[in-house]
């Protein structure tokens, strides 16, 4: 496979990723339409996501806690627009044990409902709030047009839940995760991302104010990286979250919801990988070096390995993540291709030479060819190794910023705008109104991905109907 030459991503950049994607074994089809089997490569990256973010959950005070995969019906049924959302995708359990159930069961699509509940027995006064939980889960949504990662009908997440006294509060709170989403995705993932408001269109079901952030991925397009809604008091009111207030009086909680997905593992393919497959950002990746051993003898063989074990022993106790190559049939020829398919940052060659000079070669997967390769002293190697891997991950945040700038316009007129959303973003005015938004959708398949917090001041004119705008938005082509 890994020798197989990959669609170029200026040909197919949709075959491209399918193709990443499997071959470089972060996924697979599942035999049920629209799931997939995460495989261990892949895993691997989702788990160094979530270490990443529950580490920060938690710096915050938010607690882990699991939640049934099974809810009510009528669960669902109680907050109006919620069941509107949702209702096209949702998977009901109709039947168990070989009997008709007395009410049907969905299967969570989300779980602000069966939260709600619980919620509603457990905050009783002031002194139980706030309440801020998270759960690591799947969920299930019944998509019709699927891809690896990015839409799939079961996905893994990550759902905050938080129940606060105040509407002040719960605001704060829903900023407060936009921002940590904003530091994982800069800081981890090397993804420079756009935080905003969502429209009313397309705020989450049930939700006051959705925030998400935008990213643009290697064909111009955007993805939709995270979400966080200020739920207001429609949860509570449903499902009675209620709480003694100071004075005595009974109140209503005002509630939040936060998530970030499985999506992320595809937007990290598709904002830095190149037409040789992927490239992972060294926080994140799996392995962040790969050592090669290069030997054609028996002997060369003994010193060689003695050396690179030597090596690894060093490295990961620095806390680098090594991966050793020591598969036999395979050429060094074909173990640079199949790594530089997978992603790994760096690659450590260590030959008979090599070994005589007190050297090894490292090859940066950022920078192909001669380019990236380097002759480094095996004395101090991991310092040097950690130093690069630094270098790489600051080398991927700065390039997927300056494609996003280039690829980034403010049309002056709606011709430009039109041109603009072929290639990448359009930055402009729109006034708000939802049929301008859906005008826009309608004539150039591209949607309002946010209003960016960050504005520039002032007022404009909407780039569709020439009314008075407050604000500038984002408008593009999305996954």
């Amino acid at each position: 496979m890994a020798e197989q030459k990959l669609p170029t991503r200026s040909e197919d950049f949709s075959e491209w990723y399918n193709q990443v994607v499997l071959r470089a074994e972060m996924a697979d089809y599942a035999p049920v339409r629209g799931c997939m089997i995460v495989r261990p490569y892949g895993w691997a990256l989702w788990e160094n996501i979530t270490a990443a973010l529950d580490g920060r959950f938690k710096a915050t005070g938010h607690v882990n806690a699991a939640f049934p995969l099974l809810i009510p019906r009528s669960f669902i049924e109680k907050e109006k627009s919620h069941v509107a959302g949702f209702s096209p995708e949702l998977a009901v359990v109709t039947h168990g044990g070989g009997e008709k159930l007395e009410e049907p069961l969905v299967i969570r699509p989300t779980s602000e409902t069966i939260i709600g509940h619980a919620y509603a027995k457990w905050i009783q006064s002031y002194r139980d709030l706030p309440v801020l939980i998270n759960q690591w889960n799947s969920v299930v949504r019944w998509e019709l047009r699927t891809k690896l990662f990015l839409r799939t009908l079961e996905f893994f997440w990550q759902e905050g839940h938080t129940a606060h006294a105040t509407a002040e509060e719960a605001e704060a709170e829903t900023r407060q995760m936009v921002d940590v989403y904003t530091d994982f995705a800069s800081k981890e993932a090397a993804i420079p991302v756009i935080p905003g408001r969502k429209s009313d269109s397309e705020k989450f079901a049930g939700a006051e104010i959705t925030y998400s952030l935008e990213a643009m991925m290697g064909d111009g397009k955007a993805l939709q990286f995270c979400t966080s809604h200020n739920l207001g008091q429609n949860f509570a009111k449903a499902f009675e979250i209620r709480y003694l207030d100071k004075n005595g009086q009974l109140q209503h909680c005002w509630t939040t919801s936060w998530g970030l997905s499985t999506r992320v593992v595809g937007a990290i393919i598709m904002v830095h990988g190149d037409d040789q497959g992927l490239i992972l950002p060294p926080r994140l990746a799996p392995f962040q070096l790969v050592i090669v051993p290069i030997y054609k003898t028996d002997e060369e063989k003994l010193s060689v390995m003695e050396c690179a074990h030597r090596l690894r022993k060093e490295l990961v106790g620095a806390g680098i993540r090594v991966k050793m190559d020591e598969r036999e049939g395979a050429s060094p020829g074909f173990k640079f291709n199949d790594w530089e398919m997978r992603g790994v940052p760096l690659r450590l060659e260590l030959g008979p030479k090599d070994v005589a000079k007190g050297s090894v070669v490292l090859a940066r997967r950022d920078r192909p060819g001669k380019e990236g390769k380097s002759f480094v002293p095996q004395q101090g190697i991991a310092a040097a190794v950690t130093q690069m891997l630094e270098e790489i991950q600051q080398s991927l945040y700065d390039r997927a910023l300056a494609f996003r700038k280039a690829n980034t316009v403010e049309p002056a007129d709606y011709d430009e705008f039109k041109k603009a959303v072929e290639k990448g973003f359009a930055f402009t005015w729109w006034c708000g109104s939802s049929a301008c938004e859906a005008s826009i959708k309608e004539e150039t398949k591209a949607t309002m991905r946010c209003i960016p917090l960050e504005q520039p001041g002032g007022s404009g004119k909407c780039i569709y109907c020439g009314q008075s705008a407050p604000e500038k938005s984002i408008f593009a082509r999305a996954y």
